[in-house]
């Protein structure tokens, strides 16, 4: 994987480093990527994911990393969601599924 935020989508930026004598030399400006382990609810298992701190704060403010790629648009999701989603809503849809008919 690439130095990219799944959550936010920050990359590396390029800039320039002026001195005091106004030289300017170029520079790169990097997110703060971490690698995170949250644990997915409905998965039942942990996922790794590299994200900055503000993309934790995101998903602490939706309520867990379920409910945020849930509530993602479908042209905003990178491959690596797209397939956590997926797996997310089969097994909602199962479980589901499975707990009417044993109760029936």
């Amino acid at each position: 994987m690439s130095r990219k935020c799944i959550i936010t989508g920050k990359v590396p930026q390029s800039g320039n480093l002026v001195s005091h004598s106004k030289r300017r030399t170029k520079r790169k400006f990097r997110p703060n990527i971490q690698n995170v382990r949250l644990y997915s609810d409905v998965l039942k298992r942990s996922v790794k994911i590299k994200t900055t701190p503000h993309g934790m704060r995101i998903v602490d403010a939706k309520g867990g990393i379920d409910k945020y790629i849930l509530s993602l648009k479908p042209r905003k999701i990178c491959p690596f969601i797209r397939k956590l989603k997926k797996e997310i809503l089969y097994n909602m849809l199962y479980k589901n599924t499975t707990s009417n008919a044993s109760i029936n």
